[in-house]
C-alpha cells in the first residue's frame, strides 16, 4: 500500500481527536463473494471477491456533521503476495464530505465533497451496491425536507474514479422531487441534465415522473422522455415502466408482474433513439446475471422490453427466497433477424443470522437467442452461481 493511503486512512482517526468521543459513530464492512460463470467472457470462470469498508461520523456540532469512509477492493489471489509486493494499492476514499444543516431552516441540508446517491428506484441515480467498488459521486447536493415530501439538487464532476463505467468525465446536474400522499401513493419528477465534452459530447436532458401506491395492490408507473444531443447526434429517446403486484399471506409472499420498455435506434430516422440509464443500479431492473449493465451498448443499440414475473417467500423474519423470470427482447429490430434477446432466471436465498451478519446464495440460467449472438453479447446458454457473506457493524 502506498505510503499516501497509509495517512489517508490514518488521518480518519487523528481527525477524530478534537470531537468529542459520545459524537463520533464508527461503521464498517466486510463482504467477500465466490462466483462462478460459464461462459465467462474470456475472464476466469471462478472468483472470489472483497469488499472492505471503514468509515467515521463526526458530529461536530449541532449542524456540521462530516463523514469519511475508506473502501479496500480486491479479487483473492490476483494481487502478488504481500511479503514481495510494494506497491499493492487497493485503499481509496469512497465517500468524504461534508454535511451542513441550516439553522433557522432546519429544512435544508447542504452536503459537499464525494458520497453516494440514491434516487428514488435507483433508475437513473443510484450507489450500485451489488457492485463491490459501489458508485459514488464528487460534488455538491442540496436536500429539502418539508411536510409535502422533499426535493434533492445535485451537481457532480463523475469520472474514472467514482463511476468505474465512466470512460471520460462528466458533469451531472439533476433536481428530483418527492410529494407525499397523491391518492394511496406518492409521486416523483425528476430532470437531469448529463454534459460531457470531448469526442463523444453530450448535452443530453431527461425529464420525467414515477407514481408508486400500496395497499390491496402495489404499484410503480414511471416514464422518462430523454432530449439533446449524444455524440453529434440529436436525441429523441423515451422509456416506460410499469409494475403491478400483492401480497399474500400476511406479507410472507409478494407476486410482481412487471414491463420495462426503453427504446432503440430506428434505421429510419438520423436522430440517437437509443435510450441511455445514466448512473443507474441497473443489476436491480435487468437480471442479476448482469447481461444488460451499460445501456444502450449491451443492447447494441437497439433498445430493450423486459417483461418480467418476480415472486418473492418470507417464511420467517430471517429467510427471503426471491424468484425472477424475465424476458428480454429488442425494442427496434433494425438489422436484427430476431427481436428475442433471451430468457433469465434468478433465484436468491438469504438467511439472516444476526442483524449484522448474512450470507446470500443466488443462481441465474440464461438461454439466450441469435439476437443476442448478434450483438455480441453471448453467444450460448450461461449459468452462473454466487455464495456471499456480508459483516456490518
Amino acid at each position: 500500500m502506498k505510503p499516501n493511503k497509509w495517512l489517508a486512512l490514518t488521518g480518519i482517526f487523528a481527525f477524530a481527536a478534537p470531537v468529542a468521543a459520545q459524537d463520533i459513530t464508527m461503521s464498517g464492512q466486510v463482504r467477500p463473494r465466490f462466483e462462478f460463470r460459464d461462459p465467462s467472457g474470456g475472464g476466469k470462470d471462478e472468483s472470489t471477491s472483497m469488499r472492505v469498508r471503514i468509515g467515521m461520523k463526526a458530529a461536530v456540532d449541532d449542524n456540521l456533521t462530516i463523514f469519511v469512509q475508506m473502501q479496500d477492493v480486491r479479487t483473492w489471489g490476483e494481487e502478488t503476495h504481500p511479503l514481495f509486493d510494494y506497491t499493492a494499492d487497493k485503499l481509496d476514499l469512497h465517500q468524504g464530505y461534508m454535511q451542513y444543516k441550516g439553522k433557522k431552516m432546519d429544512w435544508l441540508t447542504a452536503r459537499v465533497g464525494r458520497m453516494e446517491t440514491n434516487l428514488g428506484g435507483q433508475r437513473f441515480v443510484g450507489a450500485v451496491g451489488w457492485t463491490q467498488q459501489g458508485q459514488a459521486f464528487d460534488g455538491v447536493r442540496f436536500d429539502v425536507a418539508k411536510d409535502w415530501g422533499s426535493l434533492k439538487f445535485l451537481a457532480y464532476k463523475v469520472g474514472d474514479e467514482t463511476a468505474p463505467a465512466v470512460a471520460a468525465d462528466k458533469e451531472l446536474y439533476g433536481a428530483y422531487a418527492t410529494v407525499i400522499k397523491v391518492g394511496p401513493g406518492a409521486l416523483d419528477l425528476y430532470w437531469f441534465y448529463d454534459r460531457t465534452e470531448g469526442a463523444t459530447e453530450t448535452d443530453q436532458h431527461s425529464l420525467g415522473g414515477r407514481y408508486a401506491f400500496t395497499g390491496g395492490l402495489n404499484g410503480r408507473f414511471e416514464g422518462t422522455m430523454q432530449t439533446g444531443t449524444r455524440a453529434g447526434a440529436d436525441v429523441s429517446a423515451y422509456m416506460f415502466g410499469a409494475r403491478l403486484g400483492k401480497s399474500f399471506s400476511e406479507g410472507k409472499v409478494s407476486a410482481t408482474a412487471w414491463y420495462d420498455h426503453l427504446s432503440g435506434d430506428d434505421a429510419a430516422s438520423s436522430e440517437n433513439n437509443s435510450f441511455h440509464t445514466l448512473f443507474g443500479t441497473n443489476h436491480k431492473f435487468y437480471g442479476f446475471a448482469d447481461l444488460f449493465l451499460n445501456l444502450p451498448v449491451h443492447t447494441g443499440n437497439h433498445g430493450l422490453q423486459d417483461m418480467a414475473l418476480k415472486m418473492a417467500v418470507r417464511p420467517t423474519s430471517d429467510i427471503n427466497f426471491g424468484e425472477d423470470f424475465h424476458s428480454f427482447s429488442a425494442a427496434e429490430q433494425g438489422a436484427l433477424t430476431e427481436t428475442h434477446f433471451a430468457n433469465e432466471l434468478d433465484l436468491t436465498l438469504t438467511h439472516r443470522y444476526t442483524s449484522n451478519l448474512s450470507a446470500t446464495v443466488g443462481f441465474a440460467y440464461v438461454v439466450q437467442d441469435d439476437a443476442m449472438a448478434t450483438i455480441g453479447r453471448l453467444d450460448e446458454d450461461m449459468t452462473w452461481f454466487y455464495v456471499m457473506l456480508n459483516s456490518i457493524f
